[in-house]
């Protein structure tokens, strides 16, 4: 199962205790799903959880079920087409079936917190979907009706839920980006065990990120490390064809040795192996005093 599927199944969980709450259900399915029209109420879904809960939750709202369900390939199609079911329906939300152009939230509906809850829980049921969260953070729910996803936005923002809104596809998306909000968001829906999850994976990614940036940062401290040698080798070597290093006091002659038998060695190990030990910043002194002996 998707990480989707599995929000959904916990989400489905939920016991349907209030009428109210169930009105508030069927209300954010109904304007999020695949049709709500004069004519016809549409949802397809592929989750068997959902599935199982849509005639329940329909049932216990208007005291009737659908008109046809049908099992496209991987799916579930439930419609309700008969004029006196949608006429009940649309007048619950206080719609005129014949009268109906531009759907909008009535928030007469909603004025309850537990009806909101139920609301935005059917909302994401029918057109919601979340991004598996080891691989990125997002989740969004989408609607066909701009006016709704516009004034669905506001009220997440009346409860606290900052959600963000776009149009793709003739559609009103919101959504998240950030695993903290959406965390927050599934545990709101009631899928504590999937927000969880999503803390689990950021947790995980940010300590591969953290070893990864201290690997990173130590080869190359290394690889500035073996480049100075190798100019310091350099030069010493130029100081020795030439007869200068022989000429150079002990200090220099003894770090120049040093390097030359420890290529890969430290600052910090060349000062300690001297006799007697000295500094990292006097080692590096004597040989920046090598390398400018050799370029004159």
């Amino acid at each position: 199962m998707s990480f989707a599927s599995n929000v959904k199944a916990e989400i489905c969980k939920a016991q349907l205790s209030k009428k109210c709450c169930a009105l508030a259900e069927c209300y954010g399915i109904l304007l999020y799903c695949n049709t709500f029209s004069a004519d016809q109420i549409k949802i397809v879904t592929e989750s068997p959880e959902f599935a199982a809960r849509l005639p329940r939750v329909f049932r216990k709202a208007f005291g009737f079920g659908f008109d046809s369900v049908s099992e496209p390939v991987g799916k579930m199609s439930f419609v309700i087409s008969a004029p006196e079911k949608l006429e009940s329906v649309f007048q619950c939300y206080g719609f005129q079936r014949d009268n109906c152009i531009t759907l909008h939230v009535n928030f007469g509906i909603l004025e309850n917190s537990c009806c909101r809850a139920a609301f935005l829980l059917g909302a994401f049921l029918a057109g919601g979907s979340v991004t598996d969260p080891e691989k990125r953070y997002h989740l969004e729910f989408a609607t066909g009706h701009i006016k709704v996803g516009a004034e669905t936005c506001a009220l997440m923002q009346d409860m606290g839920l900052s959600a963000k809104q776009t149009v793709r596809g003739g559609s009103c998306i919101l959504y998240f980006k950030q695993s903290e909000r959406i965390a927050d968001f599934l545990t709101f829906l009631g899928a504590p065990v999937c927000a969880m999850k999503v803390m689990e994976a950021k947790v995980e990614k940010d300590l591969r990120n953290g070893v990864n940036r201290r690997v990173n940062c130590e080869t190359a401290n290394l690889t500035k490390v073996v480049d100075a040698a190798q100019d310091q080798i350099a030069a010493i070597r130029k100081l020795r064809a030439g007869g200068v290093l022989d000429t150079l006091p002990e200090k220099l002659r003894q770090a120049a040795k040093l390097r030359c038998e420890n290529p890969e060695a430290t600052l910090t190990e060349l000062a300690e192996m001297s006799v007697p030990p000295t500094s990292k910043s006097a080692m590096n002194h004597r040989m920046r005093k090598l390398l400018e002996l050799s370029r004159e």
